[in-house]
């Protein structure tokens, strides 16, 4: 018996790969429009953007840094990285999420409803994740929490039971360690 032979002379026959989140940290003339590019980019490619922070970093250079999270496949990261370094008014681009030497945090303000034992199990956790307590009534905390995304999806998860009531983020930022610059 003998393997049966493909109907195309093309090799349709591909592996599916795991996606995987990327952080790509950009330094871009800060001038209009250069926003909407960047994001037309990825909605044009049918690229999801899970994470946009963006905010002027240095007013005498005119730049301002954007930091995108998205997920995909290495192929697919890879160009997307290509793609965002053609962009004309973009000065550098950097996948933070493959540097050893890069660092993520993001902020989340978390409002938990709570009393009794709820509560002070609340403000037990908050204590072990560090989170500041910015805002209390009789019935609710709001929590102030900084730290790498997961540390944030841990917090959320053990306030569930214990009363959340809503979440507000602020996406991740980035930066290297050492003394280089992006």
């Amino acid at each position: 018996m003998t393997d049966a032979q493909p109907a195309s002379v093309y090799d349709l026959a591909h592996t599916e790969e795991a996606e995987s989140l990327a952080t790509f940290a950009c330094l871009v003339d800060n001038e209009p429009g250069v926003l909407h590019r960047v994001v037309g980019l990825f909605a044009a490619r049918g690229y999801n953007i899970e994470s946009l922070t963006v905010a002027e970093t240095d007013r005498n250079a005119h730049t301002s840094r954007i930091t995108i999270v998205t997920r995909g496949t290495p192929q697919v990261l890879t160009q997307i990285e290509a793609q965002l370094q053609k962009m004309v008014s973009m000065r550098h681009v950097q996948n933070v999420s493959r540097d050893p030497n890069g660092l993520e945090r993001e902020l989340a303000l978390v409002k938990v409803r709570g009393t009794g034992a709820e509560r002070v199990e609340a403000l037990r956790v908050s204590d072990i994740f560090r989170a500041k307590v910015i805002d209390t009534t009789h019935e609710s905390f709001v929590f102030e929490l900084t730290g790498a995304p997961s540390k944030i999806d841990s917090f959320i998860e053990l306030m569930r039971p214990l009363g959340l009531v809503e979440v507000s983020r602020t996406g991740v930022l980035s930066i290297q360690r050492g003394v280089e610059a992006l």
